[in-house]
């Protein structure tokens, strides 16, 4: 048995925190484990390490093995570019058959990255219902029984009673539907045959090989090339999901109904669902008062935030966004982004603190011709050898000690001790210490932005 997560995501659906940069896999929200971990940590129950792939792209590659790091899950596939899940799929696919030394016999569990799943022993319990109705012949899809008339999944309507397939627990796939709207959602969850579609499925590798042959066939012939191949053609794939390219066209899906809890944490709302609330109804992270509220979840960073008289709605505050809306609306944030995709605004993808493998950056302050960074390095990481061409820098250390390379000196600077690099020259940063390095950084220039760098020499291969 293999299982391959599905890492790759931009999670744009809770903006603020969740942005293309660090989406929401990352982030922990529910507890002091970020969503990659708990599913990891999830499928640890059933799987060995060496048993488990994750796929995500080069992006987002040191957040996730900085995530993995206590799990000895090292099975990692880099995505060369960016195209949905069906080409993901596909390039894991080879990677089992030629790396990890799989036959077309094997069973595949494909599970997404940032859902929230309990309790675990039951989830094993249908992960090995599954292994049996994949080698009966189906992909399997996990269907999750309705509790209420959500508008933001998607479901799968079962065949009838009279059309089991060959076990008495799991039926034959009849449609995939989108998100309906409120009425259509009542009907489904009357109707008594509508599951939400979780987004996980299960095959063999033989039969998934022959459905990408038969229903999207520009995919499917990667499979005769090696991995390293498909990797360097995989920008030729097409951008198509999985549901799309091959579930809801195949006649061999079959949907196993689930009874546990289950959320794919894709809106606001969503999150609401799972957190602990006061006595009113209020979720609240962070440093937060209310007066007068009911039935709202406040979520705050470093601010103070404050509401008076608040009834079902949401306010999320970070360092340069702030998102208020009514509970219930929430599915309408990817408008929000959308509209800052156009405008081509910095907070779709970064936020003012970035992480990076050696450590992270906040900006404090910008304007023309400076920015002033906060800098943490962690212990026994360092920054590439590198120049900038158009700004000098000014580093202070506020904790730590740091060993800086300038030209072809050496130096080791402390706390309130500084260290100034030119325009042009070769610089590095150290932390050789077992505790963090801070140190404030003042860039001076005609030009501060990122790109204004030339790496020589990269730990991390960047």
């Amino acid at each position: 048995m293999k299982a391959m997560i599905l890492a790759g995501g931009s999670g744009t659906r809770l903006w603020p925190l969740s942005r293309k940069n660090y989406p929401k896999q990352f982030l922990k929200l529910n507890s002091n484990q970020s969503l990659l971990q708990q599913t990891a940590e999830r499928l640890l129950h059933v799987f060995s390490p060496e048993d488990i792939v994750v796929m995500t792209n080069n992006e987002y590659k040191f957040h996730v093995k900085s995530d993995l790091e206590s799990s000895a899950i090292t099975n990692i596939v880099l995505e060369p570019a960016c195209r949905n899940t069906a080409p993901a799929i596909a390039l894991g696919v080879t990677f089992c058959l030629e790396r990890l030394g799989c036959t077309e016999d094997e069973f595949l569990l494909i599970s997404p990255c940032d859902h929230i799943i309990k309790p675990v022993e039951k989830f094993k319990e249908y992960i090995a219902h599954a292994e049996g109705v994949a080698k009966e012949g189906y992909i399997v899809t996990f269907g999750v029984k309705p509790t209420r008339p959500e508008t933001g999944y998607g479901y799968i309507k079962a065949k009838s009673k009279e059309q089991r397939a060959k076990s008495q627990d799991y039926f034959i796939v009849e449609r995939f539907t989108e998100k309906p709207g409120e009425e259509m959602a009542k009907g489904y969850l009357e109707a008594g045959m509508y599951y939400w579609n979780s987004g996980m499925f299960a095959f063999t590798i033989g039969l998934i090989i022959e459905e990408f042959m038969r229903h999207a066939p520009e995919i499917g012939k990667a499979f005769k090339m090696s991995f390293d191949e498909f990797s360097s053609r995989f920008h030729e794939m097409t951008n198509i999901s999985l549901d799309y390219a091959i579930v809801e066209k195949s006649d061999k899906v079959a949907v196993l109904p689930m009874e546990l809890y289950w959320n794919d944490v894709g809106s606001w709302d969503s999150l609401y669902d799972i957190l602990d609330k006061d006595k009113k109804g209020n979720v609240k992270v962070g440093d937060v008062i209310t007066i007068g509220t009911k039935s709202t979840m406040v979520i705050g960073d470093k601010r103070l935030i404050t509401t008076i008289g608040l009834k079902d709605c949401l306010v999320v505050g970070t360092d340069d966004a702030i998102l208020i809306t009514k509970r219930g609306q929430t599915q309408k944030v990817k408008e929000v982004v959308e509209r800052l995709m156009l405008e081509d605004r910095r907070e779709v993808s970064e936020h003012l603190t970035t992480y990076r493998p050696w450590g992270s950056y906040t900006v404090l302050e910008e304007g023309p011709r400076y920015k002033i960074k906060r800098i943490v390095v962690n212990p026994c990481e360092k920054l590439s050898l590198q120049m900038h061409h158009h700004r000098s820098e000014h580093w202070v250390v506020v904790r730590g000690a740091a060993k800086v390379t300038i030209g072809d000196k050496e130096i080791f600077i402390h706390e309130n001790e500084s260290a100034y690099v030119p325009k042009s020259t070769l610089h590095r940063l150290e932390n050789p210490g077992k505790v963090p390095l801070e140190i404030i950084e003042v860039q001076n220039g005609e030009y501060v932005g990122e790109d204004d760098i030339l790496r020589i020499e990269d730990h991390y291969e960047r």
